[in-house]
């Protein structure tokens, strides 16, 4: 094959934890009677709450073909190229087993929101409940040194109180805010999205909307922006470009000769372009893309609505169009235009395999 396909799973593949119908169907046209793929194949979910092997796991029983973790692209998957910040403390924002995700991706330094919580009993104080009834004066010898968001937390007053503390405090929540000290210690963020499907008759919050939380409270605070060091996970370029690199990977572990040209993105849109400030160190990380192509494959059975303006620019004031993306990426019209529509994944892949002539 000189193709390869990244397929979305919310709205694609799965509602919430219920397969949708046509993906096992799907599933069963690309892989052979031993349950080996056919064509390089790797899952890119926005969610980021779990580690690459449970996923796999969920998905294998889902789909009922074999999917082993190196199929699985995690939101923050990519976070593994950055290198630099391994060896820092970080403060890990989400849920889930963050500690062990954190640490499978080579973060040695790790601290959760509770534990910093724990640590700083004065700083959580919406909840009447959880004031502490005895204060206790803590040494905290941590100073998280970046912030990494993996994805919505559960407690949002108590992780953007406690985010926000930190990055007023350069790493030293507790003490005074200090304004002056701008820009602010690292944030990465993975998964952007404003919404996302489950079983609910309509969309639902996701980490994108907590991240607007955070962008207003930090500007209302300060007056200036909330910078990112890196945003990944869908639509950013630097997701789909580590997705590339994994589907090369199975193409040399099968020996497959021929280069992928073309990718198929099924469920998800063109990758957008983010502003030139941010780090872009983890390219030294991955071979240069070789892929000539990516299309896009929309189905109807996720968030996506065909009939859906789109607008010309961001910035306007909102009318009758939204723009849902994040808001440093650079909007351009034409890439969410999809190139292929489709009614659901069994379609997607009998459309591929049309326009590849390819024969399992």
């Amino acid at each position: 094959p000189s193709f390869g396909f990244l397929f979305d799973i919310d709205g694609v593949l799965v509602r919430g934890k219920t397969p949708i119908p046509a993906a096992r169907t799907a599933f069963q046209k690309l892989v052979n009677s031993q349950g080996q793929f056919l064509v390089p194949v790797v899952f890119v979910t926005n969610a980021g709450n779990c580690l690459r092997q449970k996923k796999a796991d969920q998905l294998s029983h889902l789909l009922g073909v074999p999917i082993s973790q190196d199929q699985v692209m995690m939101s923050h998957s990519p976070l593994r190229m950055f290198k630099r910040y391994h060896e820092k403390c970080v403060l890990v924002s989400g849920q889930g087993p963050l500690l062990d995700i954190a640490q499978d991706l080579g973060f040695c330094q790790p601290i959760t929101i509770e534990t910093l919580r724990e640590k700083h009993p004065l700083l959580d104080a919406v909840d009447h409940d959880r004031r502490p009834n005895v204060l206790v004066s803590v040494y905290f010898c941590f100073k998280p040194l970046s912030v990494v968001l993996f994805g919505e937390p559960v407690r949002w007053e108590t992780s953007l109180q406690l985010i926000i503390d930190v990055l007023l405090t350069s790493g030293y929540p507790g003490n005074p805010y200090h304004h002056e000290n701008y820009p602010h210690i690292p944030v990465l963020a993975c998964n952007m999205d404003l919404m996302w499907v489950a079983e609910a008759q309509s969309p639902r919050f996701g980490h994108g909307t907590f991240m607007v939380c955070l962008e207003n409270i930090y500007k209302k605070i300060t007056g200036k922006d909330l910078k990112y060091e890196a945003l990944m996970g869908k639509p950013s370029r630097l997701t789909y470009q580590y997705a590339e690199h994994l589907l090369r990977a199975q193409a040399l572990h099968r020996h497959w000769k021929q280069p992928i040209h073309t990718l198929y993105a099924v469920g998800g849109s063109a990758a957008l372009s983010q502003d030139d400030d941010m780090d872009h160190s983890w390219e030294n990380e991955l071979a240069p893309a070789a892929a000539a192509h990516c299309r896009s494959v929309l189905v109807c059975t996720g968030v996506y609505n065909p009939h859906t303006e789109v607008p010309l620019d961001t910035r306007d004031s909102i009318t009758d169009t939204v723009f849902h993306g994040h808001r440093d990426f650079r909007f351009d019209p034409g890439l969410v235009e999809p190139d292929h529509i489709v009614p659901d994944v069994d379609a997607a892949v009998d459309l591929v395999f049309q326009l590849e002539n390819f024969a399992p």
